[in-house]
């Protein structure tokens, strides 16, 4: 039952404009892996490194076809390949900032992904699922019909079962469920959230979703947020932060842009612990599903990349309609 450190990076770089500057992004980031795990291996081992969405490139321009053309990139790549044999001589497990990939697959897309690598490779892809609207033009494999994969991967791991999702997923509590009911016990948050939703109050967004999805879910919180300072035209607050199974910040990040390491314990053991023993407080189990009757029924809809690339303007109108079917006539 492993118990372990995890480090939250967050990062500060300037806003690439394309894909030839992420290289020097991806050697500051192994710098930064190389100072987690062996500056703090007198206080433990650091076997989780963490870092933020749009770490390697941020979705600076508002067309697919630019994106496409200037910064996105395929995974796995060159870049994945150098994590990996990171992973491999440290001995860790290493959730990459998100790339803006293009994948052959599905031509007229952009995705914004992560990827779970360790000692034997990459584990998992993962895709948000819930891009920020109106303005992330990337796809969700929502937006694809008949997608084929897994949209909620989870990595059965040495270090426990690891799920991720990215920012804006984390404020629909059924898709951290979704990982938590496929078995994940670390629930890993690669996040870009901006101020004023950040870690301050009265509107710390940021904290209150990290600690409510720990412990509605009975499992660790590893949550790296951007710290960059010229990635406009919002400001990144950070607080990066690790959360145990119950919503207890073990450590956080001080608020506030900027480059930060920020290192917690994680405790599988407790989790997989607390999931066996409890009797009261046991969220999975005491779901009452048949009772959830409008649970299931369709909001945002579902095959949008069906009819070409997505568009600010195609959100907003899907938006509309979406928000008609969920009140309609303005009621509930």
């Amino acid at each position: 039952m492993p118990r372990y450190l995890a480090a939250a990076c967050q990062t500060d770089f300037k806003n690439p404009k394309t894909r030839g500057e992420i290289a020097a992004r991806v050697d500051h980031m192994l710098g930064m892996i190389d100072n987690a795990v062996v500056g703090y291996k007198p206080f433990g081992d650091v076997r989780l490194v963490v870092f933020p969405e749009f770490a390697h490139a941020a979705p600076v321009y508002e067309t697919v076809a630019e994106l496409a053309d200037k910064l996105a990139v395929p995974v796995p790549n060159e870049h994945t390949d150098r994590y990996h044999r990171k992973a491999r001589e440290l001995g860790v497990y290493v959730q990459t900032g998100t790339f803006l990939e293009v994948d052959t697959k599905y031509p007229g897309c952009v995705f914004n992904t992560t990827v779970l690598v360790g000692p034997d490779g990459l584990l998992t892809k993962y895709r948000k699922v819930h891009p920020w609207l109106p303005w992330e033009v990337h796809a969700s494999p929502h937006d694809i019909p008949d997608y084929p994969d897994d949209p909620f991967p989870v990595a059965d791991t040495e270090i426990g079962k690891i799920g991720c999702a990215i920012c804006y997923d984390w404020l629909f509590p059924e898709a951290i469920r979704e990982l938590a009911l496929r078995g994940a016990e670390v629930l890993v948050r690669v996040s870009a959230y901006m101020d004023p939703w950040g870690a301050t109050a009265p509107m710390d967004w940021w904290t209150v979703v990290n600690r409510c999805r720990a412990l509605e879910n009975t499992a660790c919180v590893v949550a790296a947020n951007q710290g960059a300072r010229d990635y406009p035209p919002f400001s990144w607050p950070g607080g990066s932060m690790i959360v145990d199974h119950d919503g207890r910040i073990l450590s956080q990040a001080d608020p506030g842009a900027g480059e930060k390491i920020v290192i917690g314990p994680v405790d599988v053991g407790a989790v997989r612990a607390d999931r066996e023993r409890r009797s009261g407080h046991a969220l999975l189990a005491h779901r009452r599903v048949e009772a959830y009757a409008r649970a299931g029924l369709p909001a945002f809809p579902a095959g949008n990349a069906a009819s070409g690339p997505i568009t600010i303007a195609m959100n907003e109108q899907r938006t509309t309609h979406a928000k008609a079917r969920v009140h309609p006539g303005g009621g509930v």
